[in-house]
């Protein structure tokens, strides 16, 4: 898993690609990026399959702020990305989530 930060210097914003490998979730058909920057829908921000099985999606974020994220496989297995920048325990789902700071 891993994130790649793009920031933009004509505004204060960044491309982040987030990016779940294969080797993490072998068998899954289906991620969907969940978090702070949609509002934590399970089905807004689909990842699409590369060709070697892992999945990817790219979003422009505000700069200057923290946005906590997790990835839900097959409708039903939440993941973290263990390359997030951190982690941060949340009450109400009883694990930690991934945060990334841009």
């Amino acid at each position: 898993m891993s994130l790649n930060k793009q920031f933009l210097k004509s505004k204060p914003v960044c491309k982040v690609k987030f990016r779940l490998d294969k080797s993490t979730a072998p068998g899954i058909e289906s991620v969907y990026l969940v978090g702070d920057f949609n509002d934590w829908n399970e089905n807004s921000t689909p990842m699409k399959r590369l060709k070697d099985g892992s999945f990817s999606a790219e979003l422009t974020l505000e700069t200057g702020r923290q946005y906590h994220f997790r990835y839900l496989a097959d409708g039903s297995a939440w993941l973290n990305d263990d390359g997030a920048d951190a982690y941060s325990w949340c009450e109400f789902a009883q694990a930690d989530n991934s945060v990334v700071e841009v």
